[in-house]
């Protein structure tokens, strides 16, 4: 009897458990088992977008995490080659698990070109369906995100004690860089623009400007943004000297999103983007790249309670007076008490009030804590990108 149809000649019976997922507090979560048959622990935390999946399940700023996804239905249209926002294709994000509320249905989506059961198979990522995952997103937005371990084996054989044992023991994600598992290793070009329907996506002709993207784990779409403004793009790794981008002449410097505690990742990356501000070379940044530019003025950052995980956030643009829906992927933020005078907030999320921008008043740069790349609005926030290109257009090119 498969575990599709439960029922046997004394009744209906559950089927056996091929799934469980292990809270650090010993919470034990009992399902059935998706994607990669193995073992896996991470940071649990919740997730509100209603589409998007294969985007944020490649997203390198969830490394280290475990994606439980509030929307039920997901999986429904499947995968396909062109929806990865890993710059590497062939390679995981860090993602360490999914957890669902519903099955995996078939895929209804004319672009699919995999099931989504076997996308998470070949990538190594296991998953868990069956959950509720409304009482789980309710558990942490009142406790936090909890550390945790994923198994799946289709025979349903788990050793609670020592997967209860393993979650406890699991590091907190403060103190945790994470950029080395995703950042890129060796420098490369990027001239990829943007996807359009019957076209794909295209190739940048010329370009005006020459942009020097540091990569802590950037996202796909970030660079072809940044190649449909006209700009040359390249991409150095995230422990690359300042005076070897300055040697690249650049017009000007961009920050990216990535993964784990910005303390952390500040340790090197900090005194690079200082010696860039004291050169006043244009300076953007998004996520993870605006926790490092608020780090490098002086500010801190803080551990959030649940995190900004999600497609429905409301943030407003304090220049403008305009609310902006956007993406976002965080689980620390920039603690606007601690900004230093020469910095102003400029954008603020409608939700909490915590700090989402940040612009310098006596050097060029400024920076956002959501994705302005992303299609929530669709297009509410890709004016960023334009107001960094203007900026570069400003100053004379390093010589």
């Amino acid at each position: 009897m498969s575990q599709a149809d439960p029922k046997t000649a004394s009744g209906w019976e559950e089927p056996t458990p091929t799934a469980i997922l292990v809270l650090a507090d010993g919470t034990v979560l009992e399902g059935y088992g998706i994607g990669a048959v193995t073992e896996s622990a991470g940071e649990v935390c919740f997730n509100t977008a209603m589409t998007g999946y294969q985007e944020i399940l490649t997203d390198p700023s969830y490394a280290g995490q475990i994606v439980t996804f509030t929307f039920p239905h997901i999986g429904n249209v499947g995968t396909n080659e062109e929806d990865t926002e890993t710059v590497n294709a062939a390679a995981s994000s860090g993602v360490r698990g999914v957890v669902l509320a519903a099955p995996i249905s078939d895929p209804s989506s004319w672009r699919a070109s995999r099931d989504f059961d076997a996308w998470l198979k070949a990538r190594g990522i296991p998953g868990i369906s069956g959950i509720d995952t409304r009482a789980l997103t309710a558990l942490i937005r009142d406790n936090g995100m909890p550390n945790a371990v994923l198994a799946h084996d289709p025979e349903g054989r788990f050793d609670i004690e020592a997967l209860k044992a393993r979650a406890a023991t699991l590091p907190s994600m403060t103190g945790q860089d994470l950029v080395p598992l995703v950042g890129a290793a060796q420098r490369y070009e990027w001239d990829e623009t943007p996807w359009e329907l019957g076209r794909g996506y295209g190739r940048r002709a010329t370009a005006t400007r020459h942009v020097v993207a540091i990569d802590y784990g950037v996202k796909r779409n970030i660079l072809r943004l940044l190649a449909r403004a006209g700009c040359k793009v390249t991409v150095v790794p995230p422990t690359t000297p300042a005076e070897e981008i300055l040697a690249l002449a650049p017009d000007g410097v961009f920050l990216s999103n990535g993964p784990g505690d910005p303390a952390a990742t500040g340790e090197y990356a900090v005194p690079t983007i200082r010696k860039l501000l004291d050169e006043k070379v244009p300076t953007f940044g998004i996520c993870l790249g605006h926790q490092m530019l608020g780090l490098a003025i002086g500010a801190k950052t803080t551990k959030m309670m649940q995190g900004h995980h999600g497609a429905n956030h409301p943030v407003k643009d304090k220049t403008t007076g305009k609310v902006e829906i956007v993406s976002m992927n965080h689980g620390f933020a920039v603690d606007t008490a601690t900004l230093p005078a020469n910095a102003s907030e400029t954008h603020v999320s409608l939700f909490d009030g915590s700090n989402c921008g940040i612009a310098l008043t006596d050097k060029p740069a400024f920076s956002v804590q959501y994705h302005p790349e992303a299609s929530p609005g669709p297009r509410d926030s890709h004016y960023l990108f334009d107001r960094f290109v203007e900026m570069m257009e400003k100053r004379e090119p390093i010589a």
